[in-house]
């Protein structure tokens, strides 16, 4: 049942994906807004299928962690609008934490970075994929089957939010209103993939903000700071190798180059930018000398 349930998610999303790209392109093309480059689009959908290809081919394992964890669950809920409504809230709290420990832990970020490495915003950038997240994505949601909640189910919910994640990948919609109190909004996302020293390491959240709110990294969208998007450090877009593998060699030569294995190992857990040398320059070094520089008077 739940395979079905599937198959008619992809049957549904797959033809509102192609529509609402396809009138971005017509009404960003009618404004002269440079939102799409073919090559960035085509590095999209083949990131897209990398990530897919790897995630079918893993299922079968990540199921049957699941699946064993499920046998011993420690609850039951009963009644179906409580089960699929706590499910709901579960998952998206257990996202947020991947999400944000992609940011902040070095080894991750070298996986993730490859979503935040275009300089556009657009949907077809939500299809943007981290290629080897499948590989450890499941770890964040055993709590889950241990809290009896059905593996498929897990899967199926883990999809169908993701829907409302691609659909947050665009500059034509602003603020929605009284909704960017509870959903993540386009708004919301654009800041997550900024670069700007403001907007780093915010906006974790996938489908509700509330978790951004509560563990303090929401960062609303400035008029007064003009988003700009990508990392922070050059990449190649036309090299396949630098663009996914980049954030590793830079990683590895790190490690390679620091005295003692408690540096070596902190190189991969700490947050980018950290340095055994103490000259770090993480986001939160980052964000703060930017918040004294705009915040101290200027002399004259």
């Amino acid at each position: 049942m739940e395979t079905l349930r599937e198959q008619i998610l992809i049957l549904v999303s797959t033809p509102l994906y192609i529509i609402i790209i396809g009138a971005e392109i017509l009404l960003s093309n009618y404004s002269h807004r440079k939102l799409y480059s073919w090559k960035d689009t085509l590095t999209n959908i083949y990131l897209m299928l990398l990530n897919g290809g790897i995630d079918l081919l893993f299922r079968v394992a990540y199921l049957f962690v699941l699946d064993a964890c499920y046998r011993h669950h420690w609850i039951s809920i009963t009644n179906v609008f409580s089960y699929w409504f706590v499910l709901l809230l579960a998952e998206d709290f257990l996202y947020y934490w991947l999400h944000r420990w992609d940011h902040e832990i070095r080894f991750f970020w070298a996986v993730h970075v490859t979503h935040h490495s275009s300089e556009h915003m657009n949907f077809t950038v939500g299809f943007r994929s981290s290629v080897f997240q499948p590989l450890y994505r499941f770890v964040y949601f055993i709590p889950l089957a241990y809290l009896g909640f059905k593996p498929l189910d897990i899967v199926l919910m883990y999809s169908a939010t993701q829907i409302w994640g691609i659909f947050v990948h665009t500059e034509l919609i602003k603020k929605m209103g009284w909704l960017e109190y509870i959903l993540v909004t386009p708004s919301h996302h654009r800041v997550h993939h900024a670069r700007n020293p403001l907007y780093m390491d915010t906006n974790f959240c996938n489908l509700l903000n509330i978790w951004d709110r509560v563990f303090k990294t929401y960062q609303d969208e400035e008029n007064s700071e003009k988003i700009e998007y990508g990392i922070t450090r050059p990449v190649n877009t036309r090299n396949f190798i630098d663009m996914y593998f980049g954030e590793f060699v830079c990683l590895w030569r790190d490690i390679a180059k620091a005295p003692g294995l408690k540096n070596k190992f902190l190189y991969i857990w700490m947050p980018p930018g950290w340095s055994h040398t103490g000259d770090h320059k993480t986001a939160t070094i980052v964000k703060q000398a930017h918040a004294i520089a705009t915040t101290s008077p200027k002399k004259d």
